[in-house]
């Protein structure tokens, strides 16, 4: 494929409403800008959980995996590859300011929205309560979504007592801190309990400051999120993703505030194994002094 050839690029997304809807147009008016030619259009679909299927069957080129869902395809029959490392998601949930939970413990039994069923915030929400020896739909009344963007009202109105999402700048987020939010994550020795029983997860902080009346940062655990590519997606064409990624790094992160970490060196770190990076992604990375 000639370097300038028009090459249109379906990006799958997630449900709208959600933070990767957000990141998929940040990124594809981003990399747009750069290479027209690349002509990313992002696609709604239901998530991380059908993302993958999707790639495999060639129904879109790249999309956005969370977690282990990515993890575990990157591993598959049919194995995707590693385009970008999106962000780090330290798992939280959110309540209103005013509502009584102070601690996860404090949530047990109650309603809360875990989002929507294909989401990565659902395998997530299952790893860490699962460190913890607990079941998220039998020690917790859960609520899934249709929409992610339905749980930011649910909590508002006191319908749920808290919303599961996270890292920084996410829409469902967004919304309750606007109204007043306090974030609840799992306590120190939670944290170790977790990590000790689920070794793919990692330590993880949100930032100060990520949403509004959040001055301090909250320790947590989470995942990395993926941009992945099609188990045939030509090396031209990752090569040439990764080289209009590199050069829109400052306008991703203008766009959106997690856009920050999508960077060729968090990629390099974040992939679980060099190997699982897309050989255009390789190729460019060699061609800059980051990789081997």
């Amino acid at each position: 494929m000639n370097d300038n050839e028009a090459s249109p690029v379906r990006l799958g997304t997630a449900t709208p409403g959600g933070g990767f809807p957000a990141y998929g147009a940040a990124f594809a008016a981003a990399v747009n800008a750069v290479d027209p030619g690349l002509a990313v259009t992002p696609q709604h679909t239901k998530g991380s959980a059908e993302n993958v299927p999707l790639l495999i069957a060639g129904a879109l080129d790249i999309a956005l995996v969370a977690g282990e869902t990515a993890v575990a395809a990157l591993g598959g029959p049919s194995p995707l590859t590693v385009v970008a490392a999106m962000y780090a998601t330290p798992g939280l949930f959110a309540v209103r300011a005013d509502a009584p939970w102070l601690s996860l413990a404090d949530l047990r039994g109650q309603r809360i929205a875990w989002g929507a069923r294909g989401s990565g915030f659902i395998v997530l929400a299952r790893q860490m309560t699962a460190g913890l020896g607990l079941d998220m739909e039998r020690d917790f009344a859960p609520v899934f979504l249709d929409h992610a963007g339905d749980g930011p009202a649910m909590v508002l109105d006191g319908s749920v007592a808290a919303l599961w999402g996270g890292g920084a700048g996410w829409p469902g987020f967004t919304a309750i801190a606007a109204e007043g939010a306090r974030f609840i994550a799992p306590d120190p020795g939670e944290r170790v309990r977790i990590l000790t029983a689920e070794p793919g997860l990692r330590a993880m902080e949100l930032p100060a400051d990520s949403y509004s009346g959040q001055s301090t940062p909250i320790a947590s655990v989470g995942t990395w999120s993926y941009v992945l590519a099609r188990p045939d997606l030509p090396e031209a064409l990752g090569h040439r993703l990764a080289a209009a990624l590199h050069e829109a790094g400052p306008d991703l992160a203008a766009r959106l505030p997690q856009g920050r970490e999508t960077t060729l060196a968090n990629t390099l770190a974040a992939a679980p194994s060099p190997e699982t990076l897309h050989p255009g992604v390789r190729r460019y990375l060699r061609e800059i002094g980051l990789g081997s």
